[in-house]
């Protein structure tokens, strides 16, 4: 990740990430948390139909990718693959 990211930048994403969730506009969301334990939470909600749900799950994918290979010196696809490989290792199922 980016050497630029000071330790009070988290507190103040995380706090504007907490204030952009109650928004009443928001239709999907993923909320990923890695305590330092190494344990991982996530949430994933939607009030799209089940059409939509692929194309906003597919976003917030690209969304992650992005930030991720834009903090790091990955690249979108390597960043992508990484995602892979890591869901494969959960035994996640379609």
């Amino acid at each position: 990740m980016s050497d630029d990211f000071a330790p009070n930048d988290f507190d103040r994403i995380r706090d504007q990430a907490l204030d952009a969730i109650d928004q009443e506009d928001v239709v999907s969301m993923y909320v990923g948390l890695i305590p330092e334990n190494g344990t991982n939470e996530y949430y994933f909600g939607n009030t799209v139909e089940d059409a939509e749900l692929r194309e906003m799950a597919g976003k917030q994918l690209g969304m992650m990718a992005r930030v991720l290979a834009d903090q790091s010196e990955w690249s979108v696809e390597e960043v992508a693959q990484h995602a892979v490989e890591q869901a494969e290792s959960m035994r996640l199922q379609p």
